[in-house]
């Protein structure tokens, strides 16, 4: 294992590669422009209780640029897979080696599926750390591996990788066994990754009550159902193990939890979605992780905005979005034939009474203000017209209303005319007290 190539450098990744590159061994890192440009000026840095350092590997954001490696080890979010398959496949040759460090038990199976070959060793991290900015990782507890070979032998190349590790000072366990000890993990990550986000707060939160305990064992009695479905048997005392091995870290937020507070995506559909994926296939019922992975995704998923939704805003309690699923799911009294006010057309859209009888507006919001997406034109109605006049037209021929045709969302104004109030590509829709802001360029009296 002469060369060896870090894919990223966040909590996992960047504490275990630093530690190798501290070690004088020949490591390289894979990196995101942001990180890069980070490690590139200031180092790796690994900031630890126990002693802090930095280190100045070579790294780049195309692994071509870098030395050719003999060992891959990743350690990137599961959702990211595909990207860094197709990234690292210039590189790998007949003897690369890819060890997995990412949480999830399906990583190794998708590896072999595009790669066609035996070069993945399955690996397990344990370690509590966080990012604390691009290339600064600070640590708090563990930093040790599992590996082992996805059929059980303790071939030269396992054997060759502990060596790795334990040169670098980083504990290195063969695991008999990697498949279950990724399932067991599995098993933790699926109560306490989502646990942690629904109650905001640590470990300890959701030892401490008894009702919890209850919920803990539901959540890993199915996926054991589905890991023996999947021809791999866990203890029967399983969901037991979980909460003693949380008894010694009930401090800690998890990686789910600290992804969602820095903005970033979710794991939820390696771990509880999986469960619920396999589950449908082995018709195994998981209705407590299909409840979990619903809730985080509602909890942690950022308000849809961008093309294809329109913003309600302004003199309201609560800004409001839809996209155009939310449109059609309003009721039929709102919706409307599009051939009624656009001649020729087959489509839908929606009455802008229906849209504004959603939000909950301000005392004395007496206008709307009609913003196309440019940012450069908008038409101002009164909330009257508006209510009675307004349509936004949302849908042709079964489809989103194209751009080439003022999509994805235009409001039309049968009875004030075109001049009067037709808006292409609406983004926003303004409640104002008193006139909004109105760039047409003439305005007629009957508007």
């Amino acid at each position: 294992m002469k060369q060896i190539l870090i894919v990223g450098a966040g909590s996992v990744g960047g504490f275990f590669g630093a530690h190798l590159a501290k070690a004088n061994l020949s490591v390289s890192f894979l990196l995101r422009p942001k990180t890069l440009a980070a490690v590139k000026q200031n180092g790796l840095t690994i900031r630890s209780a126990g002693g802090s350092f930095t280190v100045h590997p070579p790294a780049a954001s195309d692994p071509r640029e870098l030395p050719k490696p003999d060992l891959i080890i990743l350690s990137n979010k599961a959702y990211d897979l595909d990207e860094v398959m197709t990234q690292i496949e210039p590189v790998m040759s007949k003897e690369t080696t890819i060890l997995t460090l990412q949480n999830g038990v399906d990583t190794e199976d998708r590896l072999l599926a595009r790669f066609k070959r035996d070069c993945v060793v399955g690996g397990v991290a344990f370690i509590y750390s966080k990012i604390a900015a691009p290339g600064v990782i600070d640590h708090y507890k563990s930093g040790a591996v599992a590996i082992g070979e996805l059929m059980g032998h303790k071939s030269p190349r396992v054997l060759a990788i502990a060596g790795v590790f334990n040169q670098a000072g980083i504990s290195c366990q063969l695991a008999e066994d990697i498949r279950r000890s990724k399932w067991e993990k599995m098993c933790w990550n699926c109560v306490f990754n989502p646990l942690t986000v629904l109650v905001d707060d640590k470990v300890a939160k959701t030892l401490d009550h008894p009702e919890m305990l209850r919920v803990i064992h539901h959540i890993v009695g199915e996926v054991v159902a589905v890991a023996a479905a999947a021809k791999v048997p866990l203890a029967s005392d399983m969901a037991d193990k979980v909460v003693r091995w949380s008894q010694e870290i009930r401090d800690i937020h998890t990686s789910m939890y600290d992804d969602w507070k820095a903005g970033r995506p979710t794991e939820i559909d390696y771990l509880n979605g999986y469960i619920v994926q396999k589950g449908r296939e082995f018709g195994i019922p998981t209705p407590v992780n299909e409840s979990l992975t619903a809730m985080i995704k509602t909890l942690t998923e950022k308000e849809k905005t961008g093309p294809g939704v329109v913003r309600i805003d302004g003199a309201v309690v609560q800004p409001v979005s839809f996209d155009r699923a939310a449109i059609a799911s309003l009721p039929a009294e709102y919706q409307l034939d599009i051939s009624t006010v656009m001649p020729g057309l087959k489509g839908r859209g929606i009455r802008v009474k229906g849209l504004l009888d959603i939000p909950a507006l301000a005392v004395g919001a007496d206008h709307v203000t009609f913003h196309a997406s440019d940012g450069k034109y908008s038409a101002c109605l009164t909330l009257q017209q508006a209510r009675e006049y307004g349509v936004l037209v949302y849908e042709l021929d079964g489809a989103a209303l194209p751009d080439a045709k003022g999509g994805p969302f235009r409001l039309v104004t049968p009875g004030l005319g075109d001049l009067c109030a037709n808006v292409k590509g609406v983004a926003r829709i303004e409640v104002t007290i008193g006139t909004g802001t109105d760039t047409r360029p003439s305005v007629r009296t009957n508007c």
